[in-house]
This record gives C-alpha cells, sequence and structure tokens, in this order.
C-alpha cells in the first residue's frame, strides 16, 4: 500500500473537484436544478476513476505477476461518460405542451465537468484547468449574447404609419 501515491491521488481528486465546483457555481447562479455539489462530485469521482485505473495498472505491472495479465483504462472512461448521460438524462425536461426542452446546457455542462475529472485524473492540469476556464466563458459569457440574440426584434416589414 503505497500511501504516497494515495495521498497524491487524493490530492488530484480535490482539484477536480474545485474545478468542478467553477462549472457548478455557474450553474448554481443560474438557478438549474444540477448545481454547485453535483459538478463537484462528478469532476472527483471522474479523477478518482481514474487514479484507481492508475493505482490498478501501477499492480498489475508488477514483475512477479503474469505478464499475460493487461490493464486497459479506456472502458473507464467510458463507464465515466456513460454514467454522466444517465444523470444528465434526469436534468434535460421536454414541456409537454410545447416544444421547449430545459436541461440541455446542465446536462452538457456535467459531461464537462466530468471530462475535466478525467483530464486532471490523468494529470493533464493545464488542459483541465484551461478547459474549465473556456467552460465558465462559454457558460457565463456566451449568456450575454445569447440575450442580445433573443432581445431583438425579429426582421419583418417596416411599418409605415
Amino acid at each position: 500500500m503505497n500511501w504516497g501515491h494515495q495521498l497524491q491521488t487524493l490530492g488530484v481528486v480535490a482539484l477536480a473537484m474545485v474545478l468542478g465546483a467553477l462549472i457548478g457555481l455557474e450553474r448554481e447562479f443560474a438557478q438549474k436544478p444540477a448545481g454547485l455539489r453535483t459538478h463537484m462530485l462528478l469532476s472527483g469521482a471522474a479523477a478518482m476513476l481514474i487514479g484507481l485505473v492508475d493505482a490498478l495498472l501501477h499492480y498489475f505491472l508488477v514483475p512477479s505477476i503474469s505478464p499475460l495479465v493487461r490493464a486497459d483504462p479506456v472502458p473507464v472512461i467510458t463507464a465515466v461518460v456513460t454514467a454522466v448521460g444517465f444523470l444528465g438524462a434526469g436534468t434535460i425536461i421536454r414541456r409537454s405542451n410545447s416544444d421547449h426542452v430545459e436541461g440541455l446546457t446542465t446536462a452538457a455542462s456535467m459531461l464537462f465537468a466530468a471530462a475535466v475529472g478525467v483530464a486532471t485524473g490523468l494529470r493533464q492540469y493545464a488542459l483541465a484547468v484551461g478547459a474549465t476556464l473556456l467552460a465558465l466563458a462559454t457558460l457565463r459569457g456566451l449568456r450575454y449574447l445569447e440575450g442580445k440574440i433573443h432581445r431583438e426584434p425579429p426582421p419583418g416589414p417596416v411599418s409605415r404609419g
């Protein structure tokens, strides 16, 4: 049991949770159903799962174990995406009396938070931090642009009265 590796992985999980919290805070401020805690837990869980794969790879690469034993971390990432898809589907609501759909951006932000967790778990820190900043710019910054687009009157004939 390597305590140093476990504590390092715990630090990686904590960083992933902080980055997930930034995305979750934006969703919280927008009063969306999946907010701070959800995004933190998704990002942290993804990082921890990747950290566990790393621990498994180290465990199975010990020379005393058969060289026939192989481990593949890709199915873990696939499982993270599948689980987040299940959770994200729960945030999407379609109103029965209209074509209006809510929750798509929140579901996408949940997937993004999990991807940030995976990147953090793989110790791709610059990618994880940069992607978090891009997500915040997208979620918060583009809201202004969307507001401008939706407030402008639709183009039509000019009234001459």
